[in-house]
């Protein structure tokens, strides 16, 4: 009976926002609060719950989100994405533009969860859609498609990292053999299924377009880059330190306080405040105008983002994710199968990757043994998983529908499918290993 308040929640979602047009973070809140109460949670205890998880979704991203709004708000007004946009037409070409997008995503998902990255990213996609007059669509999901496989697929990041400890598993191997499970499925969702939305047409609302400068007015391609990737900087150096320094922990701990996410972006926002703005000649009051723009384009983003967190509260501590998993794993399935389904439905369910995945971990442990399966491909079965077929309840979707100013119909048809893609040749390419190594 859960289960099927659980799809007719999400189901009413749906049409709440697609056909009777209600405001998104209206209809997270009046959906939760409904979800809440067919599934037998006190009445008393519903506020709690949606403070709770409004609180604990904008709580690890708001900070993150704002800042990197306004850092991509200077990087796209002071010509740096204009610039980077530039050099990557030069170097790359027109024909070869999406698999530059897709190799920038793999990089700079290495260090970077996936919402940092896109909010850092994001000014580069939308100046090299306008230079190349291509969708927005088109060029930005290869690079997407590359942040979302390194956050599901490889350590560092936080689901891989936690499922490495639970599973006992080698973080080396784990990161080897994702990178050659990552690769084909990067490719094929990025750069290849973008080939199908090149007709793809959006209209965003935030505006990250600046008017184009001239070539003497533009900062230089060194300022540029590192001015707009440098959280990725200092996340990558500090991580490598802390890898250096084992046994000096004053400098690890200071390595994790300048590496922490949200720190990286306060010191980055500050050292780009004067390398793409007083240093260009710009007025440090109008620099803060600049800022305040960025906020407002994406307050209405951060709200139902936000409430997309309330609904996985409330599926959370109702304990109906726990009982749907529960008997999937009746299943008589092969062990790498029956992870990646587990987690594949708790994502459908709950939306966060994280979430799907560090939940599905306890259900499937027992899988792993003298006899079960490997624990390294476990970890990348969860993980791939854990990505499967993203929407309405995923903050993820709302960040690339908003930002890219697409219909929901046209985010199923582009990220959602993207993800699936993802999450299905992940699950391939895992059984074809596992035949490999353990034939």
């Amino acid at each position: 009976m859960d289960v099927l308040i659980l799809c007719g929640c999400i189901v009413m979602l749906v049409l709440l926002i697609a056909w009777a047009k209600v405001n998104t973070f209206l209809a997270f809140l009046m959906v939760s609060v409904i979800a809440a109460l067919f599934l037998g949670m006190p009445a008393a205890s519903i506020p709690q719950t949606v403070n709770k998880g409004l609180g604990d979704t904008l709580g690890s991203l708001a900070i993150i989100i704002v800042l990197g709004a306004m850092l991509g708000k200077l990087v796209a007004s002071s010509g740096a994405a204009q610039k980077i946009a530039s050099v990557l037409k030069n170097t790359f070409g027109y024909k070869y533009i999406t698999w530059a997008m897709s190799l920038t995503g793999f990089i700079v998902g290495i260090p970077l969860f996936y919402n940092v990255g896109f909010v850092l990213l994001i000014p580069i996609i939308f100046s090299v859609a306008y230079n190349y007059k291509l969708p927005l669509v088109y060029v930005g999901l290869p690079m997407l498609a590359s942040l979302s496989v390194m956050h599901g697929f490889l350590p560092p990041h936080p689901s891989p990292m936690a499922l490495v400890t639970q599973f006992n598993a080698d973080l080396v191997k784990t990161f080897v053999y994702g990178l050659i499970v990552a690769i084909p499925a990067m490719i094929i969702a990025g750069p290849l299924f973008a080939k199908v939305l090149i007709n793809m047409q959006s209209s965003p609302t935030v505006t990250l377009k600046a008017n184009d400068l001239p070539d003497n007015e533009l900062p230089g391609i060194i300022n540029s880059l590192t001015s707009a990737l440098l959280p990725v900087i200092i996340i990558l150096v500090t991580t490598l330190i802390t890898r250096i320094f084992t046994e000096n922990l004053t400098v690890i701990n200071f390595a994790r306080f300048i590496g922490d996410p949200t720190i990286a972006m306060i010191v980055t926002i500050c050292i780009a405040t004067f390398t793409l703005g007083i240093r260009s000649g710009k007025k440090l009051i109008d620099i803060m105008v600049i800022y305040v723009d960025a906020t407002k384009d994406i307050a209405m983003i951060l709200l139902i983002i936000g409430s997309a967190g309330i609904l996985k509260q409330v599926f959370v501590e109702t304990g109906v994710s726990n009982s749907l998993a529960v008997v999937l794993k009746g299943l008589t399935l092969p062990p790498l199968v029956l992870a990646w389904l587990i987690t594949a439905v708790l994502r459908l369910c709950l939306g966060s990757a994280t979430v799907a995945g560090l939940t599905a971990a306890g259900i499937v442990f027992p899988l792993i043994g003298p006899h079960g399966a490997d624990p390294n491909l476990m970890v990348l079965a969860v993980g791939s998983g854990s990505l499967f077929c993203s929407h309405v309840n995923d903050s993820s979707f709302w960040l690339f529908k908003e930002y890219l100013g697409l219909s929901i119909k046209q985010t199923f048809l582009s990220w959602s499918l993207m993800e699936t893609l993802v999450s299905v040749i992940g699950l391939i390419g895992i059984l074809i290993m596992n035949q490999l190594l353990f034939k």
